[in-house]
């Protein structure tokens, strides 16, 4: 994706240009451990244990983004985004539409096996869910599974983003529990204050669904990502941040 496009550019999908992505690769210097590709929402938690993962030695080649086609969830995010962080990240993205994320899953990592990409081992970000199903996906294509933030405390968690220099902004919130004005709110310190407030029962990193997230910097960014324009959209009981362009920032 070219970066004057970032800059000026409506982010239509079909605007995204995948192959300049693809063409970008992990520092070969961080290959100790394995290869890996990283499971991918543009949230923070796969983010942070992308992240992890890299610190640990291991190289990340791929992120791997799944949208579902029969529903448009909560976590539904326009891929154009995903694609400008994978610029920044300097790592390739694959964005397929599924039926069964598990069928594509595994087909993602065999064809990239079948072009001669040689991966050891897949990144999760999950906390507290879905281990049965990522342990059978890594299982039956002998991956190494990595879940660097597993049953971490969620503050811990939240500490160790604010403390890493990552910058997340919230991008949906569960409208019975969460108003439109939480929308691009940043998560740091005050964040938290409020949250805490507001209600104290829901969990800082929204691990029961409260709210959904959008990395617009992290450590291993080249540049930031700023959202320059948006809509807040009431949807099947979320308020959805809806960002129709953006720019690359400096650091």
């Amino acid at each position: 994706m070219d970066k004057e496009k970032i800059d000026k550019g409506n982010l239509d999908e079909e605007d995204v240009d995948e192959e300049e992505v693809d063409e970008k690769k992990v520092d070969e210097e961080k290959a100790d451990k394995g290869r890996v590709v990283v499971s991918w929402t543009g949230g923070k938690d796969g983010c942070l244990a992308c992240y992890g993962a890299i610190l640990e030695g291991f190289e990340v080649t791929h992120l791997l983004n799944f949208r579902e086609i029969r529903r448009r969830g909560s976590h539904d995010i326009n891929p154009a985004l995903l694609y400008a962080q994978a610029e920044a990240l300097g790592i390739p993205l694959i964005h397929k539409d599924f039926i069964s994320y598990e069928q594509e899953f595994k087909k993602a990592v065999r064809n990239l096996r079948n072009n001669g990409e040689k991966i050891d081992g897949a990144v999760f970000g999950h906390i507290e869910t879905h281990r049965k199903l990522v342990d059978r996906i890594c299982g039956e294509l002998c991956l190494e599974l990595i879940m660097p933030l597993w049953q971490k405390n969620s503050r811990q968690i939240i500490n160790s983003l604010i403390d890493s220099g990552f910058e997340v902004i919230l991008i949906s919130v569960k409208a019975d529990l969460l108003g439109k004005e939480w929308l691009g709110r940043k998560i740091d310190e005050n964040f938290i204050c409020d949250l805490k407030k507001h209600n104290p029962s829901i969990d800082p990193c929204g691990e029961n669904g409260e709210f959904h997230t959008f990395v617009t910097d992290c450590p291993l960014f080249k540049n930031k990502i700023k959202v320059t324009e948006s809509e807040m959209v009431l949807r099947g009981g979320y308020w959805f941040l809806e960002i129709s362009k953006l720019e690359a920032g400096k650091k």
